[in-house]
């Protein structure tokens, strides 16, 4: 049956309709209304209630809330509001419209009580968000969302076939924690996996979100891997195997952002390393880990999307966004770079930023569940974070050397949502109560540590001296006019490769026969003419009686075969 309170997703998805009919201010105030409207609508709805309707010998859940789903449903009302400011420039219909989909699709997925609904917003993610990366409209932002939508569908895929064994299994549809104890547990645990960037299965991400619009990148930035992060909360908490997972996930990103040339590139690499840090809370399982992992994804939103939103103003008023053809931005864009540098002191976990308030928890919770080696490589990983997304990007961009590009601010609109953001970054990380009291468990925990604070800030102090110490003597990688391939070599060089190969095996083939059969035709016909033309040797007639002795012969062939 249906409560009384309305599901999140359809004053976006109503929204999104009216945005589609209508143009100018109107569309823009319709979109501004949608996250506040539904922030108060969240705001309203008391924890328990639920949209149910049965359907065969299931019940739907559309609507489950509770503390978990909360949190994250105030976060993409947060992140939908600033992304929407931060875009009201934009005259593009289908872009506008496919927005407020994608920010609806993501508020359904989070409150989905069953995994058939939350199938059904899955697919609408990657259906709507697909469509902001082919709003650029290049040749480059084609084929990476082709290449974006077939890893999407292949999630889609395997979490339908895990949904339909976990049926088979259990008689049930509930989406609560489901395990890996059986195939249905691991189709399910991939298909989350591909959209939380796992290793192998990320290229997606670090290939389609920079090849999105500047505002396009923002959404995209906020929503798919959020999504993802709640389902493994939700359903594989205390999964040890992703503690392991996560570890990797926080270290290789760092190699690979370090000489990248495409900064926006840069920050898909770093949004795998921040993903990295709430799978190993979510693995290690406990009421401080989970509380770690998804304060760490609210506050990831938050600054990452001010740095891209950052970069994103940078390509909108240059048209440029390579590290080699940037630099000395500060002079003309002052306001835009300290934006900047607020959100990498955020990311880089500096104290009294948004980013250390989360980030502690995690690695405490590591530390006090023995895993010793896993807290070593988060700590590389901390550094690693710093030098990639807490100085490269506001180096390459506004410092390092003068372009001679004298670009103005971005519009107002871009400057207030960087504004929004940068401000939140600053009050969680000076009152982090006020994020910690919407976490999913109550806790008493501290983050400003005498020990944690020296350590993170000996961390920070020694990765600057690091980063300072390689540039003056030239070791740092320099910024190349290259595209750099990792697994997407695969299907990006190797199996296109491997097919114009046989494709060219199959011509030679052919041009061969084409030869041998222009060859030998002629005397195959002037053959086949001697025997089985009208006035050939087989053609000819012959008596009865010749015909009655070979099929005697034939007989007594075969009865003396029959008898032996």
């Amino acid at each position: 049956m249906f409560g009384t309170e309305m599901a999140p997703f359809v004053i976006f998805f109503v929204a999104a309709l009216l945005a589609a009919v209508t143009h100018g201010w109107l569309r823009g105030a319709i979109m501004l209304a949608a996250p506040i409207l539904g922030a108060i609508n969240l705001w309203m709805t008391s924890e328990g209630s639920y949209w149910g309707v049965s359907l065969l010998d299931f019940e739907l859940n559309i609507l489950r809330v509770d503390r978990l789903a909360i949190l994250f449903g105030y976060l993409f009302h947060l992140a939908a509001f600033i992304a929407i400011v931060y875009s009201l420039h934009l005259r593009d219909r289908m872009q506008q419209t496919a927005s407020m989909l994608y920010a609806g699709s993501a508020l359904g997925a989070v409150f989905a009580g069953d995994l058939l609904t939350l199938f059904v917003f899955w697919e609408l993610l990657a259906i709507t968000s697909v469509f902001l990366i082919w709003a650029r409209r290049t040749t480059q932002s084609y084929h990476a969302g082709m290449r974006y939508l077939l890893f999407q569908v292949i999630s889609g895929l395997l979490l339908l076939g895990g949904i339909i064994a976990y049926a088979h299994f259990s008689g049930s549809i509930v989406f609560d924690e489901i395990g890996l104890s059986g195939l249905h547990g691991w189709l399910i645990f991939i298909a989350l996996g591909i959209k939380c960037g796992f290793p192998f299965l990320h290229n997606w991400l670090t290939d389609g979100y920079p090849e999105a619009t500047p505002t396009g990148t923002v959404f995209l930035s906020a929503f798919t891997t959020k999504v993802a992060i709640y389902a493994l909360a939700r359903g594989y908490p205390g999964t040890e195997l992703l503690v392991y997972i996560g570890a990797a996930m926080t270290c290789f990103p760092i190699f690979f952002a370090v000489i990248e040339n495409d900064l926006r590139r840069v920050l898909a690499y770093s949004l795998i390393n921040q993903l990295g840090f709430m799978v190993v809370g979510i693995g290690i399982g406990t009421a401080l880990a989970i509380n770690g992992a998804v304060a760490h994804a609210f506050n990831d939103v938050i600054f990452k999307g001010l740095l891209f939103m950052s970069m994103g103003a940078v390509l909108h008023v240059t048209g440029k966004i390579n590290g080699s053809e940037l630099g000395g931005l500060y002079k003309t864009m002052p306001k835009t770079t300290i934006l900047c540098i607020i959100g990498a002191a955020s990311i880089s976990a500096f104290p009294l930023f948004s980013g250390f308030v989360s980030k502690s928890m995690i690695m405490s919770a590591a530390l006090n569940n023995d895993h010793t080696w896993v807290w070593l490589m988060l700590l590389f990983a901390s550094a690693g974070v710093f030098h990639h997304a807490g100085i490269k990007i506001p180096y390459f961009a506004f410092f390092a050397h003068d372009s001679g590009i004298r670009a103005k601010e971005p519009p107002l609109n871009m400057l207030l949502a960087m504004t929004i953001a940068a401000t939140l970054c600053i009050t969680i990380g000076i009152f982090p109560d006020l994020l910690y009291q919407l976490l999913p468990y109550d806790m008493d925990y501290n983050p400003y540590d005498a020990t944690h604070v020296l350590a993170q800030t000996q961390l920070l102090f020694f990765s600057a001296l690091a980063f300072v110490w390689l540039n003056l003597y030239k070791m740092y990688p320099p910024e190349l006019k290259s595209v750099n391939l990792e697994v997407d070599w695969l299907y990006r060089r190797l199996i296109p490769r491997t097919l114009q190969r046989l494709a060219d095996v199959k011509d030679v083939c052919v041009q061969q026969m084409s030869r041998v059969s222009a060859r030998h035709l002629p005397q195959l016909t002037n053959y086949l003419s001697k025997y089985y033309a009208p006035q050939g040797i087989l053609a000819k007639t012959s008596s009865t009686g010749t015909a009655v002795m070979w099929i005697m012969l034939m007989l007594l062939a075969y009865l003396l075969i029959s008898l032996y």
